[in-house]
């Protein structure tokens, strides 16, 4: 009786276990050609004559004698400085990260342990502000900062990209505070502490689920931006992705290829090693917050 129920669960396990390989196949296909196509020349990478010179790396070997060179990333790295737009990329996120969970913390448990009808207005009030595109936040900055002269700097991002991720920040702490009883801080209180003491010595340890997870989206959310960071930085203070771009060239001027293949990788690399260690962190810190819905 139970050989036919076990067949059946043994052919849906197997068609499940094929399902996921084929996605992970197709989700890290372009990764992993580019990574590939880092090591080689634009001759063979970008083969109009047959792709496969992109597998064998014929020109490769021919002006390198190895199949494999890294041509592409010492001229990102050193002859183009990509050097300096990582380590400007790591002062943005870092300072978004720190001042966005700062300030999100605060109010999101001012909101959370609030009882007035104004809270959930001031958050529909955050969520119409991140609904907007980014494009028009920015074009709104850039008159007062040419006026102040202050245009061009890391921090003219930083504090945009403050001020476009805190309301998501909010919303997401918001919902994390709201899965503390309330109980906690008032025995706190109860036991002599102030309502911030209360908050920093019995609330934040509960919450670094929250924290983590709010801090790896917004750690995410300044990594990858492009608009902001485009339009509001100058050329020798660019971050690692619109850096990549620049590499590309326009259609009125030729581009460095490989170095923005190799910038890509370089870029990319991060974000998956970041994912792999706090995957714990991120599953329940997600799971955790949205047990109220």
């Amino acid at each position: 009786m139970n050989r036919p129920f076990n067949s059946r669960s043994m052919a849906l396990g197997l068609l499940s276990l094929t399902v996921v390989l084929l996605w992970v196949l197709v989700a890290a296909f372009p990764f992993a050609w580019t990574l590939w196509g880092s090591f080689k020349l634009e001759a063979d990478f970008l083969s109009p004559a047959d792709w496969k010179n992109a597998l064998h790396g014929p020109n490769t070997i021919d002006r390198t004698g190895s199949a494999f060179s890294g041509s592409a990333y010492y001229g990102a790295w050193i002859e183009k400085a990509f050097w300096k737009a990582t380590l400007n990329t790591l002062i943005v996120t870092v300072s978004v990260v720190v001042l966005s969970l700062g300030i999100g913390l605060l109010g999101a448990y001012a909101l959370a342990r609030s009882g007035f009808r104004y809270a959930f207005w001031l958050l529909i009030a955050a969520l119409v502000f991140r609904a907007m595109p980014h494009i028009t936040l920015v074009s709104g900055y850039l008159l007062p900062f040419f006026e102040l002269k202050i245009w061009g700097y890391l921090p003219t991002s930083i504090i945009v990209l403050v001020a476009i991720n805190q309301p998501f920040t909010l919303w997401m702490l918001h919902a994390f505070f709201l899965n503390i009883p309330r109980e906690i801080d008032e025995s706190a209180m109860i036991d002599g502490c102030t309502q911030f003491q209360a908050f920093r010595l019995t609330v934040i340890p509960l919450m670094w689920p929250g924290i983590i997870t709010t801090g790896l989206f917004s750690f995410l959310l300044s990594y990858n931006d492009f608009t902001v960071t485009s339009i509001l930085l100058s050329q020798d203070n660019q971050t690692m992705i619109p850096r990549v771009a620049s590499f590309l060239g326009t259609t009125q001027s030729e581009g460095e290829v490989m170095y923005a293949v190799a910038a890509a990788v370089s870029s990319i690399a991060p974000l998956c090693i970041l994912i792999l260690l706090f995957q714990r962190q991120i599953v329940s810190g997600l799971t955790a917050g949205a047990v109220k819905g």
